[in-house]
Formats: C-alpha cells, structure tokens, sequence
C-alpha cells in the first residue's frame, strides 16, 4: 500500500519549459505563485535558444521576464544556446532535475493551474513515494460530463501539468521504434489507442517516421507498457492557455478548456489500479474530439517543428 503520511510534504522543485510567448508564461508563473505553496519551491526555468534570427526577439523577451521573476524559494535560470526543441528540451531538463533530485513537478509556459495546483502534487508526491507501479501525478483532466471521482488511476502518463520521481523517470524510454515493437509483440496496440477512440499508436509510429518529435507519447508508451499508472484530479487544477493558434502545434479550440478548480482536490488513499469508469469516460470524450485534439495537443501530433517555435 502507499504511505500514508500526516506530515506537511516537502515542496518539490517545479522545472518551467518557455521558449517564445512572453504574455503565456507571464500568466502561467502569476498562476503559481497564487499558490501558498510557491514562496517554499525551487523554480528551475529552461529558456530554448531561438530557433532563427526571426525568433531572437520573443525569446530575448521572455528571457528579460524570467531576470525579474521573484516569489519563489529560489529561481534558476537555464538558457539555451542553440534551439533543442521541445522534445530534447524536456527529455534533458527532465533528466538533469531528477539527477539530484527524488521528484519534480514539470510544467510548459501555456498552463494556467489552480491555487491548489502545488499542493496536490506535493501531496500525491509524497504518498505515491514507494508506490512503484504509481508513474505520475497528474493536474489536468478533460472537460468530460460525468462526475469522476475526487482522484482516480489510468494506466500511462500524461502531459498537462505532472510530477514524477526519479524512479519512474528511468522507465522512460526514448527509443519509440523499441516502443512500438513491444506493444505490437504484447499485442497491446489496441488498449493503447483506448479501445480505438484515439490512436496513440500512430502518433508513436508518426514519431518514429520523424513526422513529429513528441515526447509525450513515448512518456505515456513507456508507462503504459510497465502497466504504471498516473493519478489524476476529478476536478482539473490545469487549463491549457495555448489552444489559441499562439504556438506552432496549436490551433485556435476551446473544446479542453477548462475551469480550474478553485478548492482543493482532496487527497486520499484509493485502491492502486485504473479506474475502468474514469477510462471509459476518458475515452468515450476522445473519441468525440479526435480532430480537434490533433490540433489542441500537437504535442502528441504530427508536424515536425516544436510548439517552442512559435
């Protein structure tokens, strides 16, 4: 079973990818340090290098905000040289954080979180801590109808607002060729797509082809074939500001926003396996928004360039 523990969690390091969207990140950090929590966390801010001389600009914009940033514990400034991209970006960072440090919290510069954003993850940091088969926490969930439970499982990772410990983190797997074999060897492919509500698989096999560069599907690939599971919130503590074609793999759609919830989520001890009624319902909201997904989360998608370059 997961500790339990009574003892106010020590605030994880939160690590903050930006690039070019000065005014999205400008809202972004207002949203936590909203956070009770924030003035107790170490923010770790990753600025990608510009991608062209036509970028230079933006990014020296964004680069000045993050000089002034104060708030927080502490803030460490990371400035690329030269553009990685999303993916290297938070593959890298990601890496770097969690090889001095048991957990993180990984945020992008278009995510607008709760007040209570920091302490859930906190929260589900320190009482998932042992859990080996728990990957990640979660801070956004899809605007679905249903009443989902206050926290539940699904199986896999996610990308809107997450923590992870250094123990999950080396079950990633950047190889996506690797992935799809084994999920096609595990004749896991269709569980993968959600039953065929959405299909992961080809966005995995989209990357391996270099049609895309995400991540995030290797992330989730990697946990989902480990059958690790993501906590989540029933009720969002993350909205996604950069659905308003600001950013290179995101169209204008307003089909995932969502209200962030303005109590906190509590957290408590749930059996440690996917909540088949939270997946069903997951799914079955997929399913209806396909298209506008591949537009809304580009992350996952299917262009070549990174959401950092806009």
């Amino acid at each position: 079973m997961a500790n339990d523990s009574n003892a106010q969690p020590q605030c994880a390091p939160v690590v903050l990818f930006a690039y070019a969207r000065r005014d999205h990140l400008q809202k972004t950090v207002a949203s936590l340090l909203k956070n009770g929590e924030a003035s107790q966390t170490q923010l770790h801010v990753y600025c990608d290098g510009p991608k062209h001389e036509g970028h230079r600009a933006q990014t020296d914009a964004v680069r000045a905000y993050v000089e002034s940033l104060n708030g927080f514990a502490s803030v460490t400034r990371v400035y690329r040289e030269k553009n990685l991209g999303l993916a290297n970006s938070i593959i890298g960072g990601v890496s770097e954080l969690l090889a001095k440090h048991d957990s993180i919290i990984v945020m992008e510069d278009d995510l607008e979180v709760s007040p209570h954003f920091l302490k859930f993850m906190n929260e589900g940091l320190q009482l998932y801590r042992d859990e080996e088969r728990v990957a990640s926490i979660h801070g956004y969930s899809f605007p679905v109808p249903e009443t989902l439970p206050e926290t539940f499982f699904l199986r896999g990772a996610d990308c809107w607002g997450w923590a992870t410990w250094a123990r999950a983190w080396k079950q990633f797997e950047s190889d996506g060729q690797k992935l799809l074999d084994a999920l096609n060897g595990a004749h896991l492919t269709r569980a993968f797509d959600l039953g065929g509500a959405y299909a992961y698989s080809r966005m995995l096999q989209n990357q391996v082809s270099g049609k895309n560069d995400s991540w995030a599907v290797r992330w989730h690939a990697s946990c989902f074939l480990k059958n690790m599971l993501t906590l989540y919130p029933g009720r969002s503590l993350v909205n996604n500001i950069g659905t308003d074609d600001s950013g290179t793999h995101c169209a204008s759609t307003t089909d995932f926003a969502q209200t962030v919830a303005m109590d906190p989520v509590h957290m408590g001890s749930i059996p440690i396996e996917e909540n088949v009624v939270a997946a069903k319902s997951f799914a079955r909201f997929l399913g209806q928004h396909t298209s506008a997904l591949s537009r809304a989360k580009r992350v996952l998608g299917r262009l070549l360039k990174t959401r950092m370059e806009s």
